[in-house]
């Protein structure tokens, strides 16, 4: 299994694209399609017209509106492009098929693509892609969206994503024993902000949830000031890395 972080920040980061991650393993995976991250993931040398499925945590904008751009060139390749578009499945909360339907049916060129679009709106319920499974877990982030983290395990490898989400039960059982958790650290731990974790907590999740590995990413520019590598290691004495865009590792 191998990741590749797309974008490491947010919408209003300045150097850093909005939140996207490539997971390669028998299958081809998006976790996320925040702004900017269509771009690095042709940097990344992945083929865009050969992706099937795409997994959303939320539909914050930062987390998916780059599916929109992603969506009609690949509307417009299967149709004018001369080339075969395999069909595709979007993944994600409660919520997905009425937004990213709605997207479809009323943004221009999208409706009638020459490709099968499925929709799978996730419980907390393992299932499988291949050879490769996916456990949803729902997320605590804000009260009025269903979020959630993704658990991927492929070869006796699994991480951990864990999408937005402040400290909460569900984020350390997503997290127990994986290889790799890759943790939203929105801000450092001397200046936390709503709804998100900071350094010290992704810490704390990676001790407690027994990680091998720990991957910081999704930085406010906020985060940028600090050592967030060193506070996350205030209470985590395992390895911990922070992202950056088309950093890729290997599970």
């Amino acid at each position: 299994m191998r990741l590749t972080i797309l974008g490491s920040g947010t919408n209003v980061h300045p150097t850093r694209a909005a939140s996207g991650y490539l997971v390669r393993t028998d299958q081809t995976l998006l976790l996320d399609f925040g702004p900017r991250t269509l771009m690095n993931l042709l940097k990344a040398g992945a083929n865009r017209h050969r992706i099937t499925h795409i997994l959303f945590s939320h539909f914050h904008a930062d987390h998916f509106s780059d599916f929109i751009t992603f969506f009609f060139d690949a509307v417009i390749y299967a149709k004018y492009g001369g080339g075969h578009r395999p069909d595709m499945t979007l993944i994600g909360p409660r919520g997905l098929k009425r937004l990213l339907g709605t997207v479809m049916a009323t943004f221009p060129s999208f409706s009638r693509p020459p490709f099968r679009v499925a929709f799978k709106e996730v419980t907390d319920r393992r299932f499988a892609i291949g050879d490769t499974l996916i456990t949803p877990r729902t997320m605590t982030h804000v009260p009025d969206l269903h979020c959630v983290g993704y658990r991927i395990e492929y070869r006796g490898k699994t991480m951990a994503y864990s999408g937005d989400t402040q400290y909460c039960d569900n984020l350390v059982c997503l997290c127990r024993d994986v290889d790799v958790a890759l943790l939203d650290c929105s801000f450092p731990a001397n200046k936390p902000g709503p709804a998100h974790l900071h350094a010290g907590q992704c810490g704390l999740v990676a001790k407690e949830g027994g990680v091998d590995r720990l991957v910081l990413s999704h930085f406010y520019p906020i985060a940028e000031r600090y050592d967030v590598r060193a506070q996350a290691g205030e209470e985590f004495d395992g390895s911990i890395m922070v992202g950056t865009d088309l950093l890729t590792i290997k599970v």
